[in-house]
């Protein structure tokens, strides 16, 4: 999944090798796809409604050749995403749909508050949808040689919600990357997510708002969301904690983290029991903190990025009755420029950070935190620009 014009499908990322060339024509592996399609089944009328007087979007490939929004920092990215106006829009959605929501829940077991967080980030509650053709995107995206097995699939994917009815070729719009509807759905998850939820003999998850509300809690059962429990918890750290312990990869039960010091923030509770939980600092020891418990593992499933997820599971929090979190004093992001210089330093030091692009990922991140070890300093792996003099 998507934000529409504004995360650039960070579920895609990966790095565009040096030998991707495209070859042959774009008219050529049309061809050869719509051949492809007529032997796995689909019909040659949705083939030639769907499929003929398809163009290459050059657009596309060049957006998906320059993701770069998550070079934002978490603050920053939560500021605008989870603002006064869109909280106060997504309480209101959760009153007027709350029949809606009630029969997903006891259905699917995803709180209403989570699938609205998602919506609101994905699309601003169906307010931008994207205005691609996606048949166009997808079939871009499957002839150009970054990754044709991916797309391929998600087209033939599309092919097979026209046939089966849900929408037409028309009705198929959205971002550069070919997702649908007002959760952003891939069309292999469209095929086997979505949910007639009003009724209608339709899944229709551009212009159903039943459709859209099922559909999501669908998505995040089946990919493993546990009912009736927590996602994430905003939490004060105390100076001393064993820094090094904070990752998603590191998991304590609750009573360590209150024998370390952690206390929760507001009225919340943080009982000293068994439940597993990770501490995040997405901006480092002086920056927000937060316990993510099991199902934060469900965000990072819709989006690998750690900026977006724990903007849509701080939305849901709120959205849930949390106050505003705390800021902190965290010294502000390395620029791309920095994130780069820092990247060539740990990869000449034999780190594997990744792409050197100047985004912070979990490779840089992990690297950072065992330099910072080494030098004897807090090891939350946040880079600053101090470490970066250091190291320099």
């Amino acid at each position: 999944m998507c934000v529409a014009g504004v995360m650039a499908c960070a579920l895609f990322t990966g790095e565009v090798s040096a030998a991707c060339q495209n070859t042959g024509s774009f008219e050529s592996w049309l061809r050869q796809f719509k051949q492809e399609a007529a032997a796995q089944g689909i019909s040659p009328a949705v083939i030639s409604s769907a499929l003929n007087g398809i163009t290459l979007d050059e657009s596309v490939i060049k957006a998906d050749r320059g993701q770069a929004v998550f070079a934002q920092s978490f603050l920053t990215f939560s500021d605008r995403m989870v603002s006064k106006n869109r909280i106060e829009k997504g309480n209101q959605l959760l009153r007027k749909y709350k029949a809606y929501f009630d029969r997903a829940e006891r259905q699917y077991g995803v709180p209403g508050a989570v699938i609205v967080a998602f919506w609101g980030l994905e699309t601003d509650f169906g307010a931008n949808l994207g205005n691609k053709q996606t048949l166009r995107s997808l079939a871009t995206l499957a002839y150009d040689c970054r990754r044709p097995d991916k797309f391929r699939e998600e087209l033939l994917a599309a092919l097979r919600i026209i046939e089966r009815g849900d929408l037409t070729p028309e009705q198929m719009r959205g971002p550069w990357a070919g997702e649908m509807g007002q959760t952003q759905f891939l069309a292999s998850n469209y095929l086997k997510y979505a949910v007639d939820f009003d009724g209608d003999g339709r899944r229709d998850l551009i212009n159903s708002i039943p459709d859209v509300i099922a559909s999501t809690a669908n998505y995040l059962d089946a990919i493993g969301w546990k009912p009736n429990q927590p996602w994430l918890q905003e939490v004060r750290v105390p100076e001393n904690l064993p820094w090094h312990q904070s990752d998603l990869d590191v998991s304590h039960p609750r009573s360590q983290w209150v024998k370390w010091g952690i206390k929760p923030t507001g009225n919340a509770s943080l009982p000293a029991d068994g439940v597993q939980a990770s501490l995040v600092l997405p901006m480092g020891r002086n920056g927000p903190a937060f316990l993510a418990y099991d199902n934060f593992r469900i965000y990072t499933e819709w989006n690998e990025s750690l900026v977006y997820s724990l903007s849509a599971a701080y939305f849901a929090t709120r959205l849930a009755g949390a106050p505003p979190l705390r800021r902190g004093n965290a010294p502000d992001a390395l620029s791309l420029s920095q994130g780069r210089q820092l990247q060539q330093i740990l990869a000449r030091r034999g780190y594997d950070v990744g792409k050197i692009d100047g985004i912070i990922g979990a490779k840089t991140r992990a690297a950072v935190k065992d330099v910072q070890q080494k030098l004897g300093l807090p090891a939350d792996g946040y880079p600053t620009s101090e470490l970066l003099t250091r190291l320099n």
